[in-house]
Parts: structure tokens; C-alpha cells; sequence
């Protein structure tokens, strides 16, 4: 009776919690909101006529994004701006492509969203003129249906996409986040990616362009991390360079409890893709005990393929010569940094020659992954070159 009290009142409490936080997201939404009409009513009469005539202007507290719109008809700048300001977006508006090429030159602005047909400048020419004055903003065309082909067409010029009107406020938001979603796809794959050595050993994002590294873990020269224990065995396991490149691991092969392994030699093998990938052993000793816990989640290896997600530990035996060879801190910092570059070129290489990547394409091909795009032998090559 006592056990069932305690199940009951759990469950209400778990319902309180449920109800509790989606009342408080409720309130914050309708206070976000309330904030957001009275920015639109005071931009009305704002007057920005010394940056551009027709400038308006209404910005909101942390954006989703910033948003310069240019068209002829107010009536439909009116509408765009108050749908999107009200979603959470900064959003200027002018009426002629002129005023927004200043504009683009004087603010940082994440999109131009152009109507496509405008007197004296049209939306093509806008298209062209804003992706050689600011390429790194993303221009959307505003077009009718008669002219969705000259939109498509335009895209050819550096345009990310279109929109249709005239446009519903749920039509319109669902596009806009889908470009926002875009946009930040695109800049993750051009960002050169960064090695950190930090006390966190988990990821915010397993798909991020960034490395990291542990404080105080030795990482060996075949991707395999270890972490020495206060009785002289050592953790160890794959580490991030290898994991995000894999991408979603299917299953790894434990080596046996009692394994007598030497340095070099084949400790586990992980699969992902499709393939098997062997790594080798970076100390010499005696398998003591293997992460059966890893075998039944090994999405945790997205969240950290480091601390609890250690693969197998090993009772060293030659610990004095063989450590310093491993790498750490700042020599674990370069060695990952050389290892990116040459797998970027690498990788970049083949995927040009496989029809999967443009010559031109300037993005980060170290994505999560990316490995699987292979062909087996080509997985092979790389896996003999980066795992052995």
C-alpha cells in the first residue's frame, strides 16, 4: 500500500512538473510577444530617413535573425515585417533595391529577402550586387506565381531560395525557419574546425565542427584515447577525431577479458557505416575489464566518446616507455590539427572525384559522418592511414 502512495504521488508530481513548465513557456511566449507589438507600434514612428526614405525599422531582443526586405509594395513589407517581428526576428524594410544596397554595406544582416520584380532595379540585380558586396548573406527571392521560373533562375546567381506570394503568416514563419536552419547548416560546414582542450568531456552538439580533447587525456597516434586510473590501469577508447568522423557507430567488438595485447596490436573494432574499422592497442598489457554498459547505448558515444564511454581497460605493463609516446595537452592540440588538415584534403579529394562535392566548394568536409560517404576501399585507405 505504502509502494503504491509513493508510485501515485510520483506521478502527480511529474504531472505538476509537466503542467508547471508548459504554463511558464506559455507565459514567457505571450510576454514575448506583448514586448514584441509594442517594438512594431514604436518603429512606426521611428524616423531613419538619414540611413534610407523608406527605411523602417523594428528590432527585437536576442533575433532568430536579421532581416533587411526590400519591395515596392508597402503594403507588403507591412506584412512581412509584422509577421516576422512578432516571431522573433529584426527586420528592415525599404522599397527600392538602391536603399537596401546601402544599407547591406552600413549593418550586418543575416538575409535580404528582394522582390523579384521592381522598378529601376530589380530583384535579380540585387540578388547580384548584395552576393558581390556581402557574401556571406543569404538573399531570398520574393516572386508571384507567374514568376517562380525567373526566381528559380536566379538562384543561379548566388539566390538560397524563394519564397511565393501572396503568403499566409504560418507559410511565411515555416520558410523562414527552414532558411535559418540553412543558413546555419552552411556556415557549421565552411567554419575551420577547432581543437579544445576543456574540462567537459560531452558536446553540446555531436555534430559541431569542433574537436575536443579532455584535460589530462593522452590520445595515441592511431585515434585511441587513454586516461590512466590511480591503480595503474588505464581507460581506454576512440577518440572524438575518430568519432565524428565515423558517425553513428551500429556495434563494437570488445576484445576479450584476460587478452594478453601488445602496442600496435588490434585491441577493437567498431562498425559504423556498414564497415568495420580497426584500432589498435597504444599500451602493451592485460585486458581487465570491458564496458559492457557501452554495448547497450552506444548513442552515448555522441554525447562523449570519452569518460564513462571508455571501451575496455587495460592493465599496463609498460607504462614508463610507452606513455610519453602518446600525446598530450598542447602536443595532443597540434597532432589533431595536423590530422584535420590532412584529412580535409584527403577526404575533399575524393569526394570531388566521386561527383559528391563541387572543385570550387570552400565547406568543411570534416563532417559528422562523413566517412560513410566512402567507398569501402576508399574507407580502407583512410582507416590504414588515420586508425593504424
Amino acid at each position: 500500500m505504502a509502494l503504491l502512495i509513493v508510485i501515485i504521488a510520483f506521478i502527480c508530481f511529474i504531472i505538476a512538473d509537466m503542467l508547471i513548465r508548459k504554463y511558464l513557456e506559455k507565459h514567457k511566449a505571450k510576454k514575448a510577444r506583448e514586448e514584441r507589438e509594442k517594438i512594431l507600434q514604436v518603429s512606426l514612428n521611428l524616423d531613419f530617413t538619414h540611413e534610407a526614405k523608406t527605411l523602417k525599422r523594428a528590432e527585437v531582443e536576442n533575433p532568430k535573425a536579421r532581416i533587411l526586405a526590400v519591395d515596392d509594395e508597402p503594403v507588403i513589407l507591412d506584412s512581412f515585417r509584422k509577421i516576422l517581428v512578432l516571431d522573433g526576428y529584426s527586420v528592415d524594410t525599404v522599397e527600392t533595391g538602391q536603399e537596401a544596397l546601402g544599407l547591406v554595406q552600413k549593418h550586418h544582416y543575416d538575409f535580404v529577402f528582394t522582390d523579384l520584380k521592381m522598378p529601376h532595379m530589380s530583384g535579380e540585380d540585387v540578388c547580384k550586387s548584395v552576393k558581390h558586396l556581402r557574401p556571406d548573406i543569404d538573399v531570398i527571392i520574393i516572386t508571384g506565381y507567374a514568376s517562380v521560373e525567373s526566381a528559380v533562375e536566379t538562384m543561379k546567381y548566388g539566390a538560397m531560395d524563394y519564397i511565393q506570394k501572396p503568403f499566409t503568416e504560418e507559410e511565411l514563419t515555416e520558410m523562414v525557419k527552414k532558411f535559418v536552419v540553412k543558413r546555419h547548416d552552411r556556415i557549421q560546414k565552411q567554419i575551420k574546425p577547432k581543437v579544445h582542450i576543456t574540462h567537459l568531456s560531452y558536446k553540446d552538439d555531436p555534430k559541431s565542427t569542433e574537436f575536443f580533447i579532455p584535460g589530462g587525456v593522452f590520445i595515441s597516434e592511431g585515434h585511441c584515447w587513454c586516461v590512466v586510473n590511480q591503480d595503474g590501469t588505464v581507460k581506454m577508447g576512440i577518440d572524438d577525431f575518430s568519432k565524428k568522423l565515423l558517425g553513428k557507430i551500429e556495434d563494437i567488438e570488445m576484445p576479450n577479458l584476460g587478452m594478453i595485447v601488445t602496442k600496435g596490436q588490434t585491441l577493437f573494432n567498431v562498425k559504423a557505416g556498414g564497415k568495420t574499422f580497426h584500432f589498435k592497442s597504444p599500451l602493451s598489457g592485460k585486458v581487465s575489464k570491458i564496458n559492457n554498459d557501452l554495448k547497450e547505448d552506444f548513442e552515448a558515444l555522441d554525447i562523449t566518446p570519452y569518460e564513462k564511454n571508455w571501451i575496455c581497460i587495460v592493465d599496463a605493463d609498460n607504462l614508463d616507455t610507452e606513455l610519453p609516446e602518446l600525446k598530450i595537452g598542447n602536443t595532443a592540440v597540434s597532432f589533431y590539427q595536423e590530422q584535420i588538415d590532412e584529412a580535409q584534403e584527403i577526404l575533399k579529394k575524393k569526394l570531388v572525384q566521386s561527383g559528391k562535392l563541387k572543385e570550387d566548394d570552400k565547406a568543411n568536409v570534416l563532417q559528422y559522418g562523413v566517412l560513410t560517404q566512402l567507398t569501402n576501399l576508399e574507407m580502407d585507405e583512410f582507416a590504414e592511414k588515420f586508425f593504424v
